[in-house]
């Protein structure tokens, strides 16, 4: 700890929180592998249940220990806890799950099971693994080449992307199984749930991306004050990472992890870890904090476009570029008038965030429907699917049925 403190991030006095959030490790091991296993067992319910826990758990017991006076240690105590909340719930209800199962395999399975491992999870592992380092990587490069001041706003950015985090993993969660259910020779079944599943990605991605864009000084600010004046900016920037989501940012590792070719989704991450590795050092250092998400941007970029570059070579996947401007155009053409109001009217923030929020939502499911971005099949469809879940339906169906008034109106 006390080497990690002085060396990579040239702070000896973090070496106590170092060791404080190690513990974490353990847990996350637990909490990644009974996670995994919710996904292979078709569990995603489980699995997206556990990561639900893990982030109120982190909310919950940080902001306590916080008030309560223990200060930046008690942030990374909850950080911790959360894990081990989180690790110990997974444990319990992957054992409910299992227990009653026999062990049918006969000897020789074992052995096939070893190779199964090693082809599919060792690629998915690294690719993981270098995900994890990026992060550690851009906090050693912020170290060198900013201040404290310049971090502290980069962390209460990343910490509303976060929020970001959390609507984006469960699609990439859910869409998992459902692409291993498809058989890679069966090319246009793979391109047709390609399509519908990238689009409602970016349906749901793309208008809160430009939301939090719109409202990211409002929301800085409302929540941690008018002290980090520079996060606005950074969270603005950063957001920009999700007008991805319309080129498959989110959805093609899951079409390779479902269809077992785990190793171009290594090829992706590869491309993003190795672009980050050279031009962090050099953009932080000329434009700062800006010049590292600028460099995280043009790095996911890249591996985005290898990904997609395959998809059209081995699967004739494309993007369906006449949806996709929609759904940017629809975001955009919303925010225009919560832009002006926001400027024009001055309330308080909170106030200001909920009447902005609210007017964005009902712009976009306005023009929705009005462009045919979304057809009154899909529509009937999700209207009928959505009866199921009678709590989900009493918010979900107004506004289902607004929008099957406006699909018939033709323009």
């Amino acid at each position: 700890a006390d080497f990690f403190a002085s060396i990579f991030l040239q702070r000896p006095d973090l070496a106590l929180y170092i060791r404080i959030a190690a513990v974490s490790v353990l847990f996350q091991v637990i909490f990644t592998t009974s996670s995994s296993a919710f996904v292979g067992l078709d569990k995603t319910e489980y699995s997206a249940l556990s990561a639900n826990i893990q982030a109120i758990s982190k909310a919950i017991i940080s902001i306590t220990l916080v008030l309560l006076g223990f200060s930046i240690a008690g942030a990374i105590i909850g950080y911790v806890a959360s894990y081990f909340v989180a690790a110990i719930i997974g444990s319990f209800i992957l054992l409910l799950l299992t227990r009653e199962k026999k062990n049918d395999q006969n000897d020789g399975s074992v052995s096939n099971d070893l190779k199964t491992i090693m082809r599919y999870g060792a690629p998915l592992y690294i690719s993981l693994l270098l995900a994890g380092f990026i992060p550690l990587y851009q906090n050693v490069i912020l170290a060198i080449f900013t201040t404290d001041t310049d971090i502290g706003n980069y962390k209460a950015a990343t910490n509303f992307i976060s929020l970001m985090t959390t609507v984006a993993v469960p699609i990439t969660t859910a869409l998992l199984p459902a692409f291993s259910k498809l058989n890679s020779s069966t090319t246009q079944k793979v391109k047709a749930f390609y399509r519908h599943a990238n689009k409602y990605a970016a349906m749901l991605i793309i208008p809160i991306t430009f939301l939090i864009i719109i409202l990211s000084k409002e929301i800085v600010e409302a929540i941690y004050g008018y002290t980090y004046q520079s996060a606005p900016v950074f969270l603005t920037i950063y957001s920009l990472l999700y007008f991805l989501v319309g080129f498959g940012y989110l959805v093609l590792p899951s079409l390779y992890n479902g269809l077992g070719e785990t190793k171009i989704t290594l090829k992706m991450s590869l491309i993003t870890f190795l672009t980050l590795a050279v031009l962090s050092p050099i953009f932080t250092r000329t434009y700062n904090v800006q010049g590292l998400i600028v460099a995280f941007l043009i790095a996911s970029t890249g591996g985005t476009i290898y990904g997609l570059y395959v998809a059209r070579k081995n699967f004739q996947i494309s993007i369906d570029i006449n949806t996709v401007l929609k759904i940017y155009l629809n975001s955009a053409v919303s925010s225009v008038p919560v832009f002006i109001v926001l400027h024009l009217v001055h309330l308080p923030k909170f106030l200001s965030i909920t009447i902005g929020g609210l007017l964005y939502l009902f712009l976009y499911m306005t023009l929705t429907p009005l462009t045919k971005t979304v057809t009154l099949f899909e529509l009937e469809t999700a209207l009928h699917i959505i009866r199921k879940i009678r709590l989900f339906a009493l918010v979900a169906k107004p506004i289902l049925i607004y929008q099957q008034k406006l699909a018939h109106i033709r323009i």
